[in-house]
């Protein structure tokens, strides 16, 4: 059973689909004890950094996510749910993430154009189970922050949008990807399926 972690902020049904689709089972929920007895749990999110921490914390999830890292079972954030890894955000104002990995979440800052929006291609950096037996292609994203790892040793793909921007990130068993995999077409689903056999 894969737990797509509901905290009022994702794209709920279009990942759960996606992971059916796939053969897994998926249940969208906000129950703790239904999260930690998954086998492997996602965190998506669309929205504003701020307010997703808010709601993690009011429903007590920011506990439940960070218990479930230290599982070990694997995790996975999308778009909002990656940056949510990472220790802070600018994002109107600073504020404090799950701090599973080292690093910011900062605006895009430069004469092009706010939100980055379209399918770039993907550069693979660091072998990774993830990864395995997969070729560089093109992703959807749709984001006007970018995640700065403080490592370069969790920076598992970038993309190009005027600078090197932070596309797959994974330490142990936390990941993340900052596009929609399952909006990506065959290799978007291809990399969510390697996660999903990483849950076995």
């Amino acid at each position: 059973m894969i737990a797509i972690i509901d905290y009022g902020m994702g794209n709920l049904h279009s990942v759960s689909k996606a992971v059916e689709r796939l053969g897994y089972d998926a249940l969208v929920t906000s129950n703790p004890d239904e999260i930690m007895a998954a086998d492997g749990a996602i965190l998506p999110g669309v929205g504003a950094f701020g307010d997703a921490m808010d709601n993690l914390r009011e429903t007590g999830l920011k506990d439940t996510v960070l218990r479930y890292a230290e599982s070990g079972k694997p995790l996975l954030g999308i778009c909002l749910g990656m940056q949510l890894l990472f220790a802070e955000s600018e994002e109107h104002g600073k504020h404090e993430g799950l701090n599973l990995l080292p690093g910011k979440v900062i605006r895009f800052r430069g004469p092009y154009k706010v939100p980055h929006m379209g399918w770039n291609k993907l550069s693979f950096r660091k072998a990774s189970p993830l990864l395995d037996g997969l070729e560089e292609g093109h992703v959807y994203f749709v984001h006007s922050y970018h995640a700065i790892p403080e490592q370069t040793a969790d920076l598992l793909a970038t993309t190009d949008y005027y600078q090197a921007v932070t596309a797959i990130v994974g330490r142990n068993n936390v990941y993340g990807m900052q596009f929609h995999p399952e909006k990506s077409g065959e290799l978007g689903m291809r990399l969510l399926e390697r996660f999903l056999t990483l849950c076995r």
